[in-house]
């Protein structure tokens, strides 16, 4: 599997650094850690060349702005394995973004995650997983209940991550461009393909 991530910048990556070892230190959760780098996904693939990827990517990132994101309180994904997570507001720049970068991923890559689907993602930025259960979930969830965590991010980048072994490590960081402006979306961004 490849994720397509936006790296967290440091202040809000030490901040989730931050929580993720809290929780581990005090429920044992630290399957999150897999991916040693705090990010926002905004697709998994299955198939599809990595160097096509590595193409495609370095050229949505030099034709689109960095983007902001906002974010607010914490979410939980049901299941066996719930995830926790801190939900990022999902916006209509952020939603056009997202439905351009699927289109035309899609073009090279079959198999994109179900969950990354434009009319059914929701972004957010992930504490804990896989090694989670409702009861574990649910006591951090009141744990981290103190904060608010309303942040705003600006993320600068499109980031591959692949599997190596136990962890997700980056295969390719691709600096996005310009500012976030009203009409930045429809000046910067064009078909992937």
């Amino acid at each position: 599997m490849v994720a397509i991530v936006s790296l967290l910048d440091a202040e809000h990556s030490d901040k989730l650094n931050e929580i993720t070892y809290q929780l581990e230190k005090e429920f044992g959760l630290k399957e999150v850690q897999a991916t040693p780098f705090p990010h926002l996904t905004w697709l998994t693939v299955n198939d599809g060349s990595l160097h096509n990827l590595q193409e495609t990517l370095g050229n949505a990132a030099g034709l689109c702005c960095r983007l902001k994101i906002t974010t607010a309180g914490l979410g939980i994904f049901t299941g066996a394995n719930p995830v926790l997570y801190i939900p990022v507001v999902r916006s209509a720049f952020i939603t056009r973004f997202h439905r351009q970068l699927h289109d035309g991923v899609n073009l090279i890559c079959k198999e994109i995650g179900h969950h990354y689907s434009p009319s059914i993602w929701m972004p957010h930025l992930s504490l804990a997983l896989g090694d989670t259960t409702p009861e574990l979930v649910a006591e951090a969830f009141l744990y981290l209940n103190q904060e608010s965590y309303n942040w705003t991010v600006e993320l600068d980048n499109l980031t591959l991550l692949t599997k190596h072994g136990d962890l997700f490590l980056k295969d390719g960081v691709f600096p996005l461009v310009g500012v976030e402006t009203k009409d930045a979306f429809k000046q910067n961004v064009v078909d992937l393909d």
